[in-house]
């Protein structure tokens, strides 16, 4: 597909379900259209017996993509919906499709998932390797007691991009945001392991003040959106997740500051994945829809 739009895979699963609502909500916000995505495969070792076999399996895939564009429509009746049906895993077709997306949807959990699973490979896999943000919906989710979206801040260049889209999205969903920076006190740990020779109020305020001028610029080009600042003393991940329990969307960047650009997911990030009750977004700095606010 060329040109802007947002890409929501779907595999009939009820966290793929979820994925689609809110994709054609958030397709129908921007204005552009919506394209569902199925991927199907083999899904024995043995391969299939003959040509019939393997068409009976993409006729599955058909019927299911049809169901996911049907869902689709009736969620945002006048919404552009187009279908992929795409050959191989649900992770190399999403990252494969993804060239004009501007952004990407997925289910936690995919059909083939552990009931006890909160994350699928999928989940995990594009969120890794998108260079655009991606939106990860899990299957249960409570209801949000209002329009917040909150974001993690560390001054990394991916929480910069995050904040960044976490404003736009405010400015979408007419939403406040929470802007959260964990800061944690390596003098408060016990013992030999407490860091020597530090200021637990010195380090409070540089740690507040490097906040600040991280966040400022974006701020400044979104005078409109209703903004709170929260600075807690406490681990990062754990904040979050707790935080984005009465929100409708949790943004973060792909990896904060101590991570290896090797890592693909930060630590933080993964722990939201996993714990954060609503849909997580994951951004990347390397976005190309990421602009720096003139």
């Amino acid at each position: 597909m060329d040109g802007p739009h947002v890409l929501v895979g779907f595999d009939g699963s009820p966290a793929a379900g979820r994925a689609l609502r809110w994709a054609a909500r958030e397709a129908s916000l921007r204005g552009v259209p919506l394209r569902v995505c199925h991927a199907w495969n083999w899904p024995y070792p043995a391969g299939p017996q003959g040509d019939e076999a393997l068409e009976i399996v993409r006729g599955m895939g058909v019927i299911a993509l049809e169901d996911g564009v049907r869902i689709a429509r009736e969620t945002a009746p006048g919404l552009d919906v187009r279908s992929l049906l795409s050959k191989g895993t649900p992770p190399a077709a999403l990252l494969a499709a993804s060239r004009d997306a501007e952004l990407i949807v997925v289910g936690a959990r995919g059909a083939g998932g552990f009931d006890r699973l909160p994350l699928g490979s999928t989940a995990v896999h594009v969120p890794a390797h998108a260079d655009r943000p991606v939106v990860v919906v899990p299957a249960h989710e409570s209801a949000p007691s209002g329009k917040r979206i909150v974001v993690g801040i560390d001054g990394s260049p991916a929480s910069q991009a995050a904040l960044r889209f976490a404003l736009c999205e405010a400015a979408l969903w007419h939403a406040s945001v929470t802007l959260v920076c964990a800061w944690w006190d390596p003098a408060a740990l016990p013992g030999p392991d407490r860091l020597p020779f530090s200021d637990p109020q010195a380090l409070k305020e540089q740690a507040k003040a490097r906040f600040a001028a991280a966040v400022a610029p974006a701020l400044a080009a979104h005078p409109e959106i209703a903004v709170e600042r929260r600075f807690v003393p406490e681990r990062a991940g754990r904040v979050l997740a707790d935080e984005a329990r009465d929100a409708m969307l949790l943004v973060v960047g792909v990896r904060g500051i101590g991570s290896s650009p090797k890592t693909m997911l930060g630590a933080v990030t993964r722990f939201v994945l996993h714990e954060a009750p609503g849909p997580v977004a994951v951004v990347h700095d390397r976005d190309p829809h990421a602009k720096e606010p003139s």
